[in-house]
């Protein structure tokens, strides 16, 4: 692995910190949220509150702890990636942790993106900011993937 590789992969790491950190927030926020119509609110922030100010069933508040909780455990998934990321080369792992990375809050930011950014129901920061973080760490991650198969 190259020190530009290595590099790469710390960056990779910063910003998979950066995703999962912001995603265990979400779900904090959205579990401690009091009602269904807060959690919404919580989520898709480009849309005024008083458009999202509805009475659900109980069970909409557990869909939405259920979509809270997910958002937390795929974010801390990440996080313990990057240390493997971070640690590169002296980490046997760090391709399966890239790839877990990867699939995790890489498939977590697709739905994101199609449903909410896509939708429009959603402010860029932090959001759709959040879809490039994802991006740029797989770009980083799989350019070091491809690069060290290519020398081995």
């Amino acid at each position: 692995m190259t020190n530009m590789q290595a590099i790469a992969l710390k960056v990779a790491a910063i910003l998979w910190v950066i995703w999962g950190l912001v995603h265990v927030l979400a779900g904090v926020i959205i579990i401690s949220a009091p009602d269904a119509a807060s959690a919404v609110q919580a989520v898709a922030d480009a849309v005024p509150k008083e458009e999202l100010m509805f009475e659900a069933h109980p069970a909409a508040s557990a869909l939405y702890n259920q979509h809270g909780w997910n958002l937390g455990w795929i974010g801390a998934t990440t996080v313990v990636c990057a240390v493997f990321l971070w640690r590169g080369p002296n980490s046997a792992n760090w391709r399966t942790a890239a790839w877990v990375a990867a699939l995790t809050g890489g498939m977590a930011d697709i739905g994101y993106f199609v449903f909410m950014d896509l939708g429009g129901y959603v402010n860029f920061i932090p959001g759709g900011l959040m879809t490039y973080v994802s991006a740029s760490a797989i770009v980083l991650s799989g350019w070091v993937w491809l690069g060290t198969q290519a020398a081995e």
